[in-house]
C-alpha cells in the first residue's frame, strides 16, 4: 500500500500586511485561509469538504506566526475546523512575520526571510515558541515541520530533534533553486534519518524541461498527478508527498477562483479515492518511516506528451487567471 501525504501549507499572507497595514486580519483570512470569492469559498473549508466527501485525510502545516500581530485567536480560527474534522495539524513557520511584529518579536530586533538565516539558538527559540502557540490555538503538540519557503538548513533539523520533533518535510529534490539548504541532494528522494529527524522529501516527477519537477498541485497537471500516483503504486513505493496551499485554488490576485486548478484538485481527489493500492496518510496516525533502501527512489519518467500538456494548460491558466482581472465583456 502506498501512503499519499496530501499536505496543505496553511498561512496568512505577510506581504498583504506589509502593503496594507496590520488592521487587515479579516481580509487576510478571507484571502489566504477561507479563499473567499463572489462565486464561493475555495480555501481550507472547501478543501476539507472535498477531502471528507472522498474519504481522504490531509496534513495541514499551519503557520502560527501571525499571532504576533493578532493574537492566538487568529490561529485558533484556522486550527479549530481542521482538528474538528479529524485532519492532521503540523507546524509551518514563515519568518517574514518577524519584521512586522515590532516589539512582539521573540528574537528582539533580529529578522530574516527564512529560518535558515538564523543561528541555531534562535531557530530553537522560534520553533518552540511556534509549537506552543499552535497548541494554544487548539492543536496537538506538533511532531512534524515544514519551513516557510522550504528555507531550512541542517541547524533546523538539529533544533527540531532537540525539541522532540520526529519529522521534517522541507527537502525539495524536484524544486530547482529552492531556498532549502539542508545537506541533501536530488538523489535523496526517500524518507531518511538526517541530523536527528526523519526527513520526508517532497515528491517529484521526471520533467523534459528541468530534469525533475516537484509534486505541487499548481506545478503538475492532472495527468501528471495521476500518473505519478499510479507509478508509486505500481512500483511499491511506500509513500509520496504532495504539496498544496490554503490559497492555491485562487487566481494570483486571490479574488477569483482559478477554475483550472480547482477542477484539477476536485478530479484528483475523486480519482485518488477510487484508485486501488493507495491511501492518504497523516503524521498523527501513520508517519513516514525511514526507507531501508539507499539508492535513489524511482520516479515517474519524463514524458514529452505530459510535459507539453502541462505547459499548454499553464499558458491558458496564466492568461485567464493572471494578476489582472480580465476586462468585462
Amino acid at each position: 500500500m502506498t501512503l499519499l501525504y496530501f499536505t496543505i501549507d496553511t498561512e496568512y499572507e505577510p506581504g498583504f500586511v506589509a502593503r496594507n497595514g496590520a488592521d487587515t486580519r479579516q481580509e487576510n483570512f478571507d484571502r489566504s485561509i477561507r479563499g473567499r470569492t463572489e462565486a464561493g469559498d475555495v480555501g481550507i473549508f472547501y478543501q476539507i469538504e472535498m477531502f471528507d466527501r472522498c474519504g481522504l485525510k490531509a496534513v495541514f502545516f499551519v503557520d502560527p506566526m501571525p499571532s504576533l500581530l493578532w493574537g492566538t485567536q487568529a490561529i485558533a480560527d484556522v486550527v479549530g475546523p481542521i482538528v474538528e474534522r479529524g485532519h492532521d495539524v503540523q507546524l509551518h513557520l514563515h519568518t517574514e512575520w518577524l519584521e512586522l511584529a515590532g516589539s512582539a518579536n521573540p528574537l528582539g530586533s533580529r529578522i530574516g526571510d527564512n529560518l535558515k538565516d538564523f543561528a541555531f539558538e534562535d531557530q530553537c527559540r522560534l520553533l518552540e515558541w511556534a509549537a506552543q502557540e499552535l497548541q494554544a490555538a487548539g492543536a496537538p503538540r506538533p511532531t512534524a515541520f515544514r519551513a516557510g519557503n522550504y528555507g531550512a538548513n541542517d541547524d533546523t533539523l538539529r533544533a527540531l530533534a532537540m525539541l522532540g520533533f520526529s519529522h521534517d518535510s522541507s527537502h525539495t529534490p524536484g524544486f530547482a533553486g529552492s531556498p532549502c539548504a539542508i545537506s541533501l541532494g536530488q538523489e535523496h528522494r526517500r524518507p531518511l534519518r538526517h541530523r536527528g529527524v526523519t526527513e520526508v522529501p517532497i515528491g517529484c516527477v521526471g520533467d523534459v524541461v528541468g530534469g525533475l519537477r516537484h509534486a505541487q498541485l499548481t506545478a503538475l497537471s492532472l495527468a501528471e498527478l495521476l500518473a505519478a500516483t499510479r507509478h508509486a503504486v505500481d512500483n511499491q513505493i511506500t509513500d509520496f508527498t504532495l504539496v498544496s496551499h490554503s490559497f492555491e485554488l485562487l487566481c494570483r490576485d486571490r479574488r477569483r477562483t482559478n477554475k483550472i486548478v480547482k477542477r484539477r484538485f476536485d478530479r484528483y481527489c475523486e480519482q485518488l479515492a477510487a484508485m486501488d493500492g493507495v491511501e492518504t496518510g497523516t503524521y498523527a496516525d501513520r508517519a513516514p518511516r525511514p526507507a531501508r533502501k539507499t539508492r535513489p527512489r524511482s520516479i515517474l519518467p519524463k514524458s514529452a506528451m505530459r510535459t507539453g500538456g502541462r505547459i499548454a494548460e499553464q499558458a491558458v491558466a496564466n492568461m485567464l487567471y493572471g494578476k489582472k482581472r480580465p476586462p468585462a465583456v
